[in-house]
């Protein structure tokens, strides 16, 4: 079963919790704060196995989570970090922010990778809060939540060369001709509705991967049909062999479908139009395909699009002139450079682990709502969630951050009057306006 895009649900790891604790030994009889760190989260990583072909995998699993650390320890040892979880998908996948719709990375190579989902810091514990003031702390926090988000995976197969052109004109068959694939092959249209890879060697000692591209239609670029289905593979190609009925056995201008062809690619991605094509004139051994093919050649030299266009006829039915096809075609591939044909190389993918991450700030927004403050800032949001409030020094830890970044100010100016009641992310709490401080 070849699947080509899959919808996943990936969540990091949590961090493991700080832990409260003193030491208790003998003659220290008030020994101080021996409280650990919990452990890093596990981070969800993409890696590129070449082995695998679909993303038939995330059919059947759709949630990917991965372990969260361990809790801190008692005299002052550290939680261990979680083993970072490693997802497997094929080379050419492209992986997309649900949300946002943002590229997070393009996966081309073996074994590259990338962190799509990073496990959260571990808690740290009241050994870490010690102070003059404070020598033996209640305080330790709690570990922070991995990220979590939808992706998509888009498959775009990885492919020397792509056989392109309307349904039935005989992609498949050339395919099975020159390689030991066995794609569908039937006298109707849109018998190829999934990519078929084959291996060609053309016999010098060279050989290459081609792909027999699903059938395109009018209108393909809009989403016609299956239109961006079967569009989105010939991006990978670094060779396209547009294949033509010369016979024009169903009644169609053979011009005319190459043109529209062509027009759907262009519409699809500008920059496929220069990317190198062969026309394979195919069906030679019918009636009148020389006639056709002559004619052929006489409008693609008054079209002066200012583009050369090798014609190769072949017949996928006798195998005439195949072998000068693959020919044609090896020469094009070793004159090309070795660079992905569309993306660029950014000094990002020379790195084999990269962090997809948001930065933010302490900013914050307050708005009012059927009598309740709410206070809006992701990094506030993801501090109280740190904050074990069922302790007074965190409680009162947490009141005073608040009141250096503003937030105490901010309520007062917008009206906050003590009792009111104001909302940070799930939590609620009560303004003291006289003691300046959120109670619980």
């Amino acid at each position: 079963m070849f699947v080509d895009k899959a919808k996943i649900f990936v969540k990091g790891g949590d961090g493991g919790d700080g832990l409260i604790s003193f030491r208790r030994e003998l003659y220290v009889p008030e020994g101080g704060p021996a409280g650990g760190d919990g452990g890093r989260g596990a981070n969800v990583i993409f890696r590129v196995d070449e082995g695998l072909r679909t993303l038939v995998d995330f059919r059947y699993q759709k949630h990917f989570k991965a372990p969260r650390g361990e809790k801190g320890k008692v005299k002052g040892m550290h939680g261990a970090g979680a083993e970072d979880m490693i997802v497997r998908i094929p080379p050419g996948t492209v992986i997309i922010n649900d949300d946002t719709q943002e590229v997070i990375a393009d996966m081309t190579r073996h074994g590259q990778e990338v962190v799509v989902a990073k496990g959260g810091r571990g808690g740290r514990g009241n050994i870490r809060f010690a102070t003059a003031n404070n020598p033996a702390p209640y305080i330790a926090e709690n570990g922070e939540e991995g990220e979590e988000r939808w992706v998509v995976l888009e498959l775009k197969v990885m492919a020397d060369v792509g056989l392109v052109g309307f349904p039935s004109v005989g992609k498949s068959t050339l395919l099975s001709v020159v390689s030991a694939a066995k794609p569908k092959i039937g006298a109707y249209h849109f018998t190829t509705i999934t990519p078929n890879l084959g291996v060609v060697d053309v016999g010098d000692g060279r050989s290459f991967v081609m792909a027999d591209l699903p059938g395109l239609i009018e209108g393909a670029a809009e989403g016609v049909g299956l239109g961006h289905e079967f569009l989105r593979h010939v991006e990978r190609t670094r060779v396209i062999i547009h294949v033509v009925d010369m016979a024009g056995t169903e009644g169609r201008d053979p011009f005319e479908d190459w043109m529209k062809i062509n027009d759907e690619l262009v519409k699809y991605n500008a920059k496929l139009a220069e990317r190198p094509q062969i026309i394979a004139a195919n069906k030679m051994d019918m009636p009148d395909a020389g006639d056709q093919l002559e004619l052929f050649k006489q409008q693609l030299e008054e079209l002066a699009d200012g583009k050369e266009y090798e014609i190769v006829p072949i017949s996928s039915l006798t195998k005439n002139g195949i072998q000068e096809l693959l020919y044609k075609a090896a020469d094009l591939l070793d004159a090309l450079p070795e660079a992905p044909p569309l993306e660029e190389v950014s000094e990002i993918e020379e790195r084999k682990v990269y962090r997809y991450e948001k930065k933010d700030n302490d900013e914050f927004t307050i708005r009012k709502e059927e009598g309740v403050y709410i206070v809006e800032s992701a990094s506030i949001e993801r501090f109280i969630k740190r904050t074990n409030l069922t302790s007074y020094d965190a409680v009162m830890r947490f009141a005073r951050i608040m009141r250096n970044l503003g937030v105490d100010k901010a309520l007062r100016k917008e009206g906050a009057k003590d009792g009111d009641l104001v909302q940070i992310g799930d939590y609620s709490f009560e303004f003291f306006e006289g003691a300046d401080y959120y109670f619980e």
